[in-house]
């Protein structure tokens, strides 16, 4: 009794190990039968399917010219097989030279390919991804330690974000019934942003405030006390310091340094129904990122909000980064006016709020996301509408509201609210 009770541990252990042992194997051949599959294109599985077909039904109806049809495509089969023997150790590089263009430009890069095997490497074909396109180059024989480059432009018609890569080494052959490929190299991600205009003039996005940080520009009248000057005709006798006029004989004032409040918003809707077409969407874009590059060199903050999101903006290349990115929203993240409730319950301190929308938006949702901005900001509002040929002006509650119809009539629209 004892004996049979070592023996069945024992002989369930044996049974589990032959378990283990069928479960890997099974695991391996599986893995290898996958990668015997994906050599074989569709046109592929046609051919060996119809050889089949056509050596059984041969067999079964005795009919020698089926047979021989089946053995033909066999035998092209097999033949077709032996194109994908060969290296493709190839050490590919792939080399964009910018990352970051605007939309309109032409992407440049190369492709390297460096035999660093001790063997040749038979001719080869390379595909590189480009968004939902490929490009295709063709290799020749390389000998060991030769090199071969491939110049590329990505041609870049929208905004967005397009991944170029993985390259993939491929061996196949002529007529396409198997294809062989290896992936060589990590994909780049090329940003395409929108197009921007760079304009002067008066700063957007300041106001003197008592908890500003101090600026550069001195002031005779504000609260941060910088140095003692001699009086001047004009100045303010409220800032005389009388004892340094009194040790000189010098009647002495105070010069202070600025303080402002530059917590600059951008508002930008991403909701389809607020725009007649794709190219408002577009102009619109454009703008927030004119008007944003702008703040970001006149402000020390700069939030950048879309509905469901706010954008990285703490420098040029993010915001323009962000921008690329942006698509339309879904319906139930409201537009204008939900937006504007937003921007008030997260940026209470905002000294100067650009509200950025297309034309479909009517007369009162915009006159209610102007009320909901956060109390004591200066409100911009951008309209865009393509078609206008001049900027225009005008009042919403206490927002100045301009309609621009293209990106170079952005400054001049500014001016006008500026002036």
């Amino acid at each position: 009794m004892a004996a049979d009770a070592i023996a069945a541990p024992r002989a369930a252990d044996r049974e589990a190990g032959w378990r283990d042992i069928v479960a890997v194997i099974g695991a391996r051949v599986l893995d290898r039968l996958r990668r015997i599959a994906a050599v074989i294109r569709p046109l592929g599985w046609t051919v060996m399917a119809l050889a089949v077909a056509a050596w059984v039904t041969g067999q079964l109806l005795g009919w020698q010219e089926v047979v021989v049809t089946g053995l033909v495509l066999a035998a092209v089969a097999v033949i077709c097989a032996l194109f994908l023997i060969g290296r493709t150790e190839y050490d590919v590089s792939l080399d964009l030279a910018r990352t970051r263009v605007v939309v309109g430009e032409r992407a440049v890069g190369a492709l390297t390919l460096l035999n660093r095997g001790s063997r040749a490497i038979l001719p080869s074909r390379v595909v590189l991804p480009v968004g939902s396109g490929r490009g295709e180059f063709s290799i020749g024989r390389l000998a060991p330690g030769q090199e071969a480059e491939e110049l590329f432009a990505i041609p870049t018609q929208r905004r967005g974000v397009v991944k170029v890569g993985p390259v993939s080494v491929v061996r196949g052959d002529p007529l396409g019934l198997f294809e062989r490929a290896h992936r060589r190299d990590d994909p780049v991600d090329l940003y395409v942003h929108p197009k921007t205009t760079l304009f002067g003039g008066q700063s957007l996005g300041f106001l003197r405030d008592l908890e500003g940080l101090p600026a550069a520009d001195l002031s005779r009248d504000d609260v941060s006390f910088h140095a003692l000057l001699e009086y001047q005709p004009g100045d303010d006798l409220r800032h005389v310091h009388w004892r340094s006029t009194a040790r000189t004989g010098t009647m002495m004032v105070r010069q202070f340094e600025e303080t402002r409040r530059s917590h600059f918003v951008i508002g930008l809707t991403r909701s389809p129904r607020d725009y007649r077409n794709d190219e408002d969407f577009e102009l619109a874009i454009s703008v927030a990122g004119s008007i944003g590059l702008r703040a970001l060199r006149d402000s020390q903050k700069v939030d950048v909000r879309v509905q469901g999101r706010e954008l990285p903006a703490g420098t040029g290349k993010q915001l323009l980064d962000s921008l690329s990115m942006v698509e339309h929203s879904r319906p139930r993240d409201g537009g204008v006016p939900e937006l504007a409730g937003v921007l008030a319950a997260t940026t209470a301190s905002a000294s100067v709020v650009a509200l950025v929308c297309g034309s479909a938006v009517s007369s009162e949702d915009l006159r209610l996301a102007c009320s909901r901005m956060p109390f004591g900001a200066r409100v911009i509002a951008v309209v865009v509408q393509g078609g206008v040929e001049q900027p225009a002006l005008r009042r919403i509650a206490d927002a100045d509201v301009v309609t621009i119809g293209a990106l170079d009539q952005l400054p001049l629209a500014l001016q006008k609210v500026l002036a």
